[in-house]
């Protein structure tokens, strides 16, 4: 059965969100002589939300102390700030363990401090100004008070919350509150490389060749003189050829440009969660007491 302070407890809790009706803070009085014990100094409730505990600072009666008060003890009047403990003592303050901090509060610890409760108390009546003493029957350990199977229903004198002594005491609900954080998903690498690929390109080129073409002449047959008739042995006749062979170059040219930019894409994603809320607990065998939500 862990406990919890309240403002730990609650997410967002704030003093304005109680206004008047927050009792940390309110004073301390024993119902039995109207005596000043001390001051609420935190609310401790179970891991459902329900308040279990009054933390009292005694400064007044033991200085420097904090015990616990269970909230079935306590009677809040929020018209003066004041909580009552019902039927509290100095002599239980006395025997109450010191809390200091929730680490060391345990089933253990919780047993030495309703032990100290489970003693006759008197309570003051609502109906007077001046406390009046009225006997309480002595607390019995419930019958299952084995560590393992008891619960603080086992208990309703130390537990219960009434509509007479705690009218005004707030119900809480959680809420799921949706926050967003932004993390790294991935990463994106753009670079270059060289490919290497044959290219071919189509050249004209010009080649010359020789023509020989031998032809009759008109005067073929036609008597020359001797001297016109030069008959030369070795005569040659040199002609040059040339032809085209392509020359190929490589130059760089630009031939695209890529451009590199991020776009955000809006989307929704639901979430879920359990989410606690508290409920008002109300026994009565009264029919003229009804419900109102305002």
């Amino acid at each position: 059965m862990a406990l919890y302070k309240l403002e730990d407890f609650a997410g967002n809790y704030s003093d304005e969100d109680f206004d008047s009706y927050e009792v940390k803070d309110f004073d301390v009085y024993s119902d039995i002589n109207d005596d000043k014990v001390g001051t609420v100094k935190h609310i401790l409730v179970d891991d459902s939300g329900h308040f279990r505990y009054l933390v009292v600072d005694t400064g007044f009666w033991f200085f420097g102390r904090q015990v616990l008060l269970p909230i079935g003890r306590s009677r809040i009047s929020y018209s003066n700030r004041r909580v009552y403990a019902i039927g509290l003592t100095k002599e239980q303050v006395e025997n109450l363990p010191d809390f200091n901090d929730l680490e060391h509060v345990d089933y253990d610890y919780e047993e030495r401090v309703r032990g100290v409760y489970r003693t006759p108390v008197r309570q003051a009546p609502l109906s007077t100004s001046t406390p009046v003493e009225t006997s309480i029957p002595v607390d019995a350990p419930p019958a299952s008070s084995d560590r393992n199977t008891y619960t603080y229903e086992d208990e309703p004198n130390l537990y219960d919350m009434n509509q007479q002594d705690h009218q005004n005491l707030k119900l809480y609900e959680e809420r799921l509150v949706a926050n967003k954080s932004r993390a790294k998903t991935g990463e994106v690498s753009v670079g270059k490389y060289v490919e290497t690929q044959t290219a071919r390109v189509s050249v004209p080129v010009e080649k010359e060749r020789v023509i020989i073409e031998r032809t009759t002449p008109n005067e073929a047959g036609r008597t020359v003189s001797p001297t016109e008739a030069n008959f030369r042995e070795g005569e040659v006749t040199r002609m040059d050829l040339y032809e085209e062979t392509p020359d190929i170059q490589k130059e760089a040219v630009l031939r695209e440009e890529v451009k590199i930019k991020k776009v955000v894409e809006q989307d929704t994603v639901e979430a879920e969660g359990t989410v606690r809320r508290e409920e008002l607990d109300i026994n009565t065998n009264d029919e003229r007491l009804h419900e109102r939500k305002s």
